[in-house]
């Protein structure tokens, strides 16, 4: 796929895999429209893209995209602001050692693993398919192993472990993906989501405690941000994946979920979910 003049929008641009990602594709020729939170890192990284590729008017968003209000806004701005979307690329994610709550009352990672993938896309899709062929690609993990949704407790009200927590969203983003390239059949928009590996950046740095400390320390055995980017490269990118959907890549192949993220009845669950929480 040449990348010359294709929109890319993207989160969680401003370190780690996602910075990677922009900046190669950027190299590639593609506009970089990035949503971020900290103006500093955005501005730095705004910068970055500009040297790599300066004949392109990159741009920044800036939301927090643990609320579902900033979501939707932030949405409804790209919306209006670009003709043609052409990458949707959810990257933007977090791990928290304490359970925290939004405004929205929605338990943090849940709300910013999950629900900022699920509105985000959304409130693009009309762009998307405007711009068929398109492609939105999804950040999960393998974190998603052993774990299951209970969707009496998707908030962790009942208890909380940061793991547990973290893993069910991964999951979550795979169901999203199967349930969401379902939903997009015959649209030209292919969704698909990945595995990076276990990446050395800046994530579970800031969750704090004990957990943090454990990050930091199993870090000395990850693999680069540049080897944990190529996925996503290659998913908004390449050839090799036009008109794949609904699948879950790891190693830039297709590997295989566990049994519960093929579940289409939970796939199709979460999503009625999604939908009354984002009203």
């Amino acid at each position: 796929m040449n990348m010359q003049g294709k929109v890319v929008v993207i989160t969680g641009a401003t370190s780690g895999i996602g910075q990677v990602a922009a900046e190669k594709l950027a190299a590639m020729g593609a506009r970089i429209v990035m949503i971020a939170r900290d103006h500093l890192r955005a501005d730095a990284e705004l910068a970055r893209l500009r040297q790599i590729a300066p004949g392109a008017a990159h741009s920044v968003h800036y939301a927090d995209l643990s609320r579902l209000a900033e979501m939707k806004r932030v949405g409804a701005e790209i919306a209006a602001a670009e003709s043609r979307i052409d990458v949707l690329i959810n990257n933007a994610g977090a791990v928290f050692n304490q359970r925290q709550t939004t405004p929205d009352g929605l338990e943090m990672t849940f709300a910013t693993n999950h629900m900022s993938y699920f509105v985000l896309t959304g409130a693009l899709h009309d762009r998307l398919i405007a711009s068929a062929p398109s492609r939105i690609v999804s950040t999960s993990s393998d974190a998603h192993r052993r774990m299951k949704l209970d969707f009496d407790d998707l908030q962790s009200a009942k208890s909380y472990s940061a793991f547990r927590a973290y893993g069910r969203s991964k999951l979550c983003n795979i169901l999203f993906t199967r349930e969401l390239a379902r939903r997009l059949a015959g649209t030209g928009v292919t969704a698909n989501c990945l595995h990076p590996g276990f990446v050395a950046t800046r994530f579970g740095d800031g969750s704090g405690g004990l957990l943090a400390s454990l990050f930091r320390a199993a870090k000395t055995f990850a693999i680069s941000p540049e080897k944990g980017a190529e996925t996503i490269v290659y998913l908004a990118s390449s050839d090799d994946v036009s008109g794949v959907t609904g699948e879950y890549f790891y190693k830039c192949r297709r590997a295989t979920p566990t049994n519960q993220a093929q579940d289409d009845e939970s796939a199709r669950r979460l999503w009625q979910e999604s939908e009354r929480i984002a009203q």
